[in-house]
């Protein structure tokens, strides 16, 4: 299937454009300021809940700053690792529950912060070998997207917006004022009518939350720590250690977010009007989970959390109607530049727990959301009805009662003890195991090739 060449015009610059300089870096800065609190809000969300405050700084400037080299990876595509797009990297909220249940487990053991980072970094090194593995036969793939992800974790949204795990004051008024402030105040901004107050809500909302958190007594800004001006990556800062039971878990979200960044590149190619099937489709397809796979094991040697493609930079490119993969090598010189001074990240860690629940509680609803609307948009025979019914009832289901599995093995309760993977592992072997319909398939559609992607 070719990309309809009538809209091209719509695109300022096509994919291999080279725009002035001056134009590719406020391009650039466009895709920044849409993805920044998505780069930063897992490593803030994972070091407040796991106590390390004490390596928060740093492992947001390697979040910037492996980004940053992740992002110009994909965009230069050197060796054919990468898609050839503007391909935004970033840590995919789908990770936070394995790695949160990785780093529970060393702290029951009684292990210190740098254990638990150890441990975290280790087994996401040999994760992402999975998904380099999964790049070559990205063809045979089929997608299974589901609103489990956002669904998940929208218990660590509402926990931080009353205060943060184990806080002494939780649910305190004061606390559900400031979320619902922020909260409301992302809303209206998101209603804008004008793109760049809706590419800002989210900022925006964490200063305003910020500043009222101050005003009230909320944020009592600390000194800063004595840190360098320039952070430098080091290769495995915190150590490296492995084991099986943290591991399941964490490849397994490996597998399904290499299926979630199928169709974010599926939406990218057609954004750029490139082909959505057939070989340079496929090939562009595994070059780009090549890329993420590359990107996930830079990002594990130099502490970052697995780095996976964006979202959020294909509605910038259908924005701006800038789709030149030029533009992608200046968004990833600026990450790499902002993650060189730890001084950001030591500012944003300040940032109060009911402020931070109150602007990722509508991040992580809208990735709920986003997946009941592509189930919406996809055709739904009784096959499919079955596998969404089975493994919703399983994700939210294990959600609900998180108790149910106390009593099977360790390993089992750590890989099935979260809807993303209880309800994606459910979804996947399903559509591997149920048969389909072919002659049926081919009347609802009958111009689909064999190597399209088939959405569940």
């Amino acid at each position: 299937m070719q990309p309809d060449t009538s809209s091209q015009s719509d695109l300022i610059y096509g994919l291999d454009d080279r725009p002035k300089p001056l134009a590719a870096i406020l391009a650039a800065l466009q895709h920044v300021l849409a993805s920044f609190v998505g780069i930063i809000t897992p490593p803030l969300v994972i070091g407040s809940t796991l106590g390390l405050g004490a390596h928060l700084p740093y492992l947001i400037s390697m979040a910037l700053m492996v980004s940053g080299v992740g992002t110009f990876i994909q965009a230069r595509r050197p060796f054919g690792i990468g898609a050839g797009m503007i391909c935004l990297q970033g840590t995919s909220f789908a990770f936070l529950g394995a790695v949160l249940s990785a780093g529970f487990l060393v702290k029951q053991r009684g292990g210190s912060p740098e254990d638990i980072l150890a441990m975290i970094f280790g087994v996401c090194f040999f994760g992402a070998a999975v998904q380099i593995v999964l790049s070559r036969f990205i063809g045979q793939l089929r997608r299974v997207i589901t609103p489990l992800i956002g669904v998940s974790l929208i218990k660590v949204g509402i926990t931080d917006l009353g205060g943060g795990f184990n806080a002494a004051d939780f649910g305190a008024p004061g606390n559900l004022a400031l979320g619902l402030f922020v909260l409301l105040t992302i809303i209206l901004l998101n209603r804008s009518n004008t793109p760049w107050v809706r590419l800002s809500a989210i900022i925006i909302g964490l200063a305003l939350g910020s500043l009222a958190a101050w005003f009230s007594g909320k944020l009592v800004p600390q000194a800063l720590p004595d840190l360098p001006l320039i952070s430098l990556p080091t290769p495995f800062r915190f150590g490296f250690s492995f084991d099986w039971a943290a591991f399941l878990p964490v490849a397994l979200i490996y597998l399904i977010s290499t299926i979630e960044t199928v169709g974010d590149l599926t939406a990218n190619c057609m954004l750029a009007r490139q082909p959505i099937s057939g070989p340079s489709y496929i090939s562009r397809l595994k070059g780009g989970i090549l890329g993420d796979g590359v990107s996930c094991m830079i990002a594990a040697t130099f502490s970052a959390f697995p780095n996976t493609t964006f979202a959020q930079n294909n509605g910038v490119i259908q924005l701006t109607g800038v789709a030149s993969r030029h533009v992608g090598l200046y968004i990833g010189l600026l990450l790499f530049c902002l993650g060189l001074f730890p001084l950001i990240g030591a500012v944003l860690q300040q940032i109060p727990k009911p402020v931070l629940g109150g602007a990722t509680l509508v991040m992580f609803g809208s990735v709920a959301a986003a997946g009941v609307r592509i189930l919406a948009q996809a055709p739904l025979d009784r096959r499919s009805m079955l596998i969404i019914a089975t493994s919703f009832g399983v994700g939210l289901g294990i959600a609900a009662q998180p108790n149910l599995l106390h009593l099977l093995p360790k390993v089992v309760q750590n890989l099935f003890d979260s809807a993303i993977t209880s309800g994606g592992l459910t979804a996947i072997l399903m559509c591997l195991l149920l048969p389909e319909d072919r002659a049926a398939l081919r009347g609802a559609n009958p111009a689909r090739e064999s190597d399209t992607l088939e959405p569940l």
